[in-house]
């Protein structure tokens, strides 16, 4: 599978050379501009699919860069910065940003919200606008899900498990990678049914029969698998 390409907008050496080698160890590839002009001229031949993008540039203020680069791509912005004041961040996503997050932070969040933000471009993605499994359709760009024309109510942990399983079709998901995937920053104790439940909510909301599941199969000892 191709490296998914990360454009890093950061001018400090120190990050920059931190962040790279995290990102290259997860399997990614990844292309560093210092500053705003630097940025503009490598996402032409770059063209990521994801960008981090620091407020706090040299030559330009982050918020008019975010602008810019949403003019000319679709990949997903992550904001990550210094300000942490709330008129910042809402003027982050009138700008095009995806996502948000202040310094400092821990690479294992800034990780997750990366993997989220890419899962979510591939699945609205133009081709994907609406995703038909028969008994129900979702509408990736509205987080929709319908079942016989009818709007389903999904909370949004149930959504993103819904999204997290029609991303990796007929792949079987471990627990515990569906723990780190929608639950990042928030342990779950060995115990905890807090997955069981979901799942359980899940099902019911999307399968022709909860009690014999079509979708999302389980595999005992292991994990699920979303059989579209």
């Amino acid at each position: 599978m191709p490296k998914e390409r990360i454009l890093l907008i950061e001018d400090d050496p120190d990050l920059q050379k931190i962040l790279s080698s995290q990102f290259e160890l997860d399997n990614y590839t990844v292309e560093v501009a210092g500053s705003g002009k630097e940025a503009l001229e490598k996402i032409k031949d770059f063209q990521p699919e994801l960008i981090i993008l620091d407020l706090n540039l040299p030559d330009t203020d982050g918020l008019k860069l975010c602008k810019s680069l949403r003019s000319i791509t679709k990949a997903p912005i992550i904001i990550l910065t210094v300000r942490d004041n709330l008129s910042d961040k809402l003027k982050g996503f009138e700008m095009g940003a995806d996502d948000y997050l202040t310094k400092p932070f821990e690479y294992l969040e800034l990780e997750a919200r990366v993997r989220a933000c890419l899962r979510r471009a591939r699945l609205i993605s133009p081709q994907k606008e609406e995703l038909d499994f028969g008994h129900f359709k979702v509408i990736p760009a509205k987080r929709e899900v319908w079942v016989k024309d009818q709007k389903v109510h999904l909370t949004r942990k149930e959504y993103d498990l819904l999204e997290l399983f029609i991303s990796h079709p007929g792949e079987v998901l471990s627990r515990d990678f569906i723990k780190q995937e929608i639950w990042p920053n928030k342990e779950i104790y060995p115990w905890s049914r807090t997955l069981d439940v979901h799942i359980k909510r899940l099902r019911e909301k999307i399968e022709p029969d909860p009690e014999n599941p079509r979708y999302i199969i389980t595999h005992p000892g292991v994990g699920y698998r979303f059989e579209p």
